[in-house]
């Protein structure tokens, strides 16, 4: 299974990115995915998570108003729009998959991508 992140990059503070992540390889149907981050000196971050239908959603607080999860249409793209981003939210980001169940508790998340760093200017 892999799974691949684009759309990181440097930006300044109030701006917009989109991440995006595919994933590959897997027979399991039915699948979570989600975002996490981690900064240095900071523990990882699970800051969003969609089930396969997308009809159940997780974000944590900070990021509530200001970052969107979707899936795409074949289901096996994620994406993470960022709005109005802070220097706060400067981390690499790292997009998983619950490939055993549909659940999106952040201890079932177990396979990874490789990470795309985003970084915002103040």
């Amino acid at each position: 299974v892999q799974l691949v992140e684009s759309g990181g990059g440097l930006v300044q503070a109030g701006d917009s990115l989109r991440l995006s992540c595919t994933v590959s390889g897997s027979t399991f149907v039915g699948y979570s995915m989600g975002w996490f981050r981690q900064s240095p000196g900071r523990e990882r971050e699970y800051v969003a998570g969609i089930n396969y239908r997308g009809d159940r959603i997780y974000y944590t607080d900070s990021v509530k108003g200001r970052f969107t999860i979707s899936r795409g249409g074949a289901k096996n793209m994620v994406y993470l729009q960022m709005n109005s981003l802070k220097p706060e939210d400067t981390a690499v980001y790292y997009c998983a998959a619950n490939l055993q169940r549909g659940t999106l508790q952040e201890g079932d998340f177990a396979s990874w991508g490789q990470g795309t760093q985003v970084t915002v200017s103040s």
